[in-house]
């Protein structure tokens, strides 16, 4: 066969005996991997923990796992996303903190809801430990070859056909592919084919897919130079250290021996810095009309950051180590398509780094994506039953991202093949939800991150309860591992056991003595259980237990800070539950012609673009829109409110 991936009715069976005959049969597996990335490895560890039969196959094994652009797992929604991943049973979490060497929770200083590990890997240790993750799952297999094919039967996908003419079969088969798919790498004007630099696009399996007559699109990301830490002043820089102790992304893991320390480094780009790009946009990939597809927004190239924050003279540029012992440095902030010798001219504008030495170049990558709307939830393909969907094939960017629908695609790949039902969290459960309805339901115009402010039950969805939320599902289902169930359900119990007390035990006003008075602030009006106490703020866990005057040693430190937690949150997750509901009710109000989103206060550009060029013509529909929050939709009820345009909504009225 050619590039055509479509059999006739029976060509796959008359395959088989052909090659029966010849003493050639196709080795079956019930799941088969494309790709060794975050969600190729997901996808393969997911099958192969529910105990199906799975093989991955990737250009090269040597690079699973491979971090391929920034040495760092989680942050703000990322974070999140890893630690849901956890608590389903996979492997990022686990790998992640092995390969620590910085780490630090963001928004210490904000409430938990945005709160959210983040760590700097060391690049070799982050692939070691993830491939060492695969190679101890009994039921997969690994093989190194590229994919060209698939083999698409009555509507069905039945297996693949590699580069070298080797043929798998399965019940289902999950594409990962990453930024492989007709990959195109651009420095400055020159341009050449690859998945990532130094590694070969996947061009035919591209073709084999569009051939399909799937809805195949483009989408493009880019990456910094990277800079030989020999030659920086690091004397002139800031330093930023990671917390000890280190916070982990899989707290029932077994502990590993941690790897050492290594800081980021802080400078920043300069009004020279600027001008240099200013005077070579004419060379840059993105502005001379060499790429028209969209990058993404919340990541952008410091070409489009100069260009779209016109009034700022310097930015702030992140040097992260690649490793405790490598001597490259990610300078995040800088990614670029530039030429070269722009690159080199842009770096040593930065104070620090005047002398610095580019190892590698930055670069842009176009490649092709599918419209995740042609899915189902499960990330299985609506048009071919059995293929399925995980990653930046998907329109989506991020490790993290690429990871959490590496899993479900896998999980529920294993399903499929047992004859099982689909399973997929809703938006309500899980960021993973919000991630895949996001998707699925509104599609991409530019590559998909998570952020927080897309759950509309975010107060709810935090780092801190996703094990409550999801170890207990992910262990029915198969995902979640002997040990891992054990320590959760100890920890649950000791949880429940806490949270039973404070709730049962009660102070009364004539009950306490000066100190215990005094400790609470100020007399006790009426009786409270301990639980109700712990609802205020300015009473940590230590003082409501000396209050109650529970003396005896307290649960483990998890366990009161989590009671902590969901005691002073349990006020504002309620409120927004109600604001939730709210907005289902009016989701069928009409937006009016008239209605200038420019007047709205608090709006952010992007949205007031976005509902602008739009013009939806319900709320509904508005907050269906891509990047449309519910903190946006409440900006708008209040000015149509404001206005005399919201109409209430009638008993009965149908959501839009």
């Amino acid at each position: 066969m050619g590039a055509c991936s479509t059999w006739n009715t029976g060509a796959l069976e008359a395959h088989h005996i052909a090659l029966q005959n010849r003493g050639m049969a196709p080795e079956r597996f019930q799941v088969i991997v494309i790709g060794g990335g975050h969600a190729g490895t997901e996808a393969a560890a997911a099958a192969a923990r529910l105990g199906r039969e799975t093989l991955l196959v990737t250009h090269d094994l040597n690079t699973i796992g491979a971090l391929s652009c920034n040495p760092a797992i989680g942050g703000i929604g990322k974070g999140h996303l890893v630690r849901e991943i956890d608590a389903l049973g996979g492997v990022m979490g686990r790998v992640a903190d092995g390969a620590a060497i910085h780490a630090r929770v963001l928004n210490r200083r904000k409430g938990p809801a945005v709160r959210a590990p983040r760590i700097q890997a060391d690049r070799p240790a982050y692939a070691r430990l993830a491939r060492q993750a695969l190679e101890e799952l009994a039921p997969l297999r690994l093989f190194q070859d590229a994919v060209v094919e698939l083999l698409v039967e009555g509507g069905r996908c039945r297996g693949v056909r590699t580069e070298s003419g080797a043929v798998f079969h399965a019940e289902a088969v999950v594409v990962t592919a990453g930024t492989f798919l007709a990959g195109m790498v651009h420095i400055g004007q020159a341009r050449h084919p690859a998945g990532r630099a130094g590694d070969p696009a996947a061009d035919r399996l591209a073709a084999s897919l569009r051939g399909l007559g799937l809805n195949v699109q483009r989408l493009k990301t880019g990456t910094p130079p990277r800079i030989d830490r020999r030659s920086v002043d690091v004397e002139r820089l800031d330093a930023q250290h990671g917390e000890a102790p280190r916070p982990l992304f899989s707290p029932f893991a077994p502990p590993a021996e941690p790897l050492p320390e290594a800081p980021c480094l802080i400078s920043w780009t300069t009004p020279q810095t600027h001008e240099e790009i200013r005077a070579a946009l004419d060379q840059s990939p993105i502005y001379s009309g060499a790429i028209d597809s969209v990058g993404p927004r919340y990541c952008p190239s410091i070409e489009d950051k100069v260009v779209r924050f016109a009034d700022r003279d310097h930015h702030q540029v992140f040097l992260e180590p690649e490793g405790v012992d490598a001597v490259e440095l990610y300078p995040n902030g800088i990614s670029t398509g530039l030429p070269y010798a722009v690159q080199q001219a842009i770096v040593r504008s930065m104070p620090g780094l005047e002398r610095a030495h580019i190892t590698r170049p930055g670069y842009a990558i176009e490649y092709d994506f599918l419209d995740p709307r042609d899915l189902q939830p499960w990330l299985e393909s609506s048009a071919i039953g059995g293929l399925y969907l995980a990653g930046q094939i998907n329109g989506t960017t991020g490790y993290e991202e690429a990871a959490a629908q590496g899993l479900i695609a896998g999980l529920n790949a294993a399903r499929r093949a047992a004859g099982l039902e689909a399973w997929f969290p809703a938006r309500e459960e899980a960021y993973i939800g919000v991630l895949i309805d996001d998707l699925v339901t509104s599609g991409v115009a530019e590559p998909y991150r998570m952020f927080t402010s897309r759950a509309e039950s975010r107060l709810r969805l935090r780092v801190d309860n996703a094990e409550e939320r999801l170890t207990e599902v992910g262990y029915r289902l198969g995902s979640v591992g002997e040990a891992q169930w054990r320590h959760f359900e100890r920890y649950r119990d000791a949880l429940e056991r806490e949270r039973h007390r404070l709730r049962e035990t009660r102070v009364s006003p004539g009950q306490l003595d000066e100190a215990r008075t005094a400790r609470l602030g100020g007399p006790l009006r009426r009786d409270q259980s301990l639980l109700e106490l712990l609802r205020r703020p300015e009473l940590s866990y230590d003082d409501v237990r000396f209050i109650g005057g529970l003396g005896e040693p307290g649960p483990p430190q998890g366990v009161a800070q989590q009671l902590e937690i969901e005691a002073r949150y349990a006020g504002y997750v309620e409120r927004q539950e109600a604001e939730n509901r709210r907005y289902q009710r009016y989701a069928s109000v009409p937006l009016p012609e008239a209605l200038d989103y420019a007047e709205i206060d608090g709006l952010a550009t992007e949205v007031r673009e976005r509902l602008s060029r739009v013009r939806p013509a319900t709320v509904g529909q508005a907050a269906r829109l891509p990047g449309v929050t519910p903190a946006a939709i409440s900006l708008l009820l209040i000015h149509l409110r404001r206005r005399g345009w919201l109409r209430p909504p009638r008993e009965g009225d149908d959501a839009a």
